[in-house]
């Protein structure tokens, strides 16, 4: 059993024609987005390692 598949490509502006590209963003600035993440992303976890810290030091006394 065999299975033929048929790729076609359609003209511009013609039936079946894609949306425009989106405009990708230049290297510097993914740079700077992912650098920002990653800053917030760190300080939320120490934030949240620091309440659990303090929430089971004083809960053992």
């Amino acid at each position: 059993m065999t299975t033929n598949i048929t790729i076609t490509k359609h003209a511009e502006g013609g039936a079946g024609a894609q949306t425009p590209a989106r405009k990708k963003l230049p290297g510097w600035l993914w740079f700077i987005a992912l650098w920002c993440f990653g800053v917030a992303s760190a300080m939320s976890l120490g934030f949240a390692f620091k309440l659990l810290m303090n929430a089971t030091l004083f809960a053992v006394k």
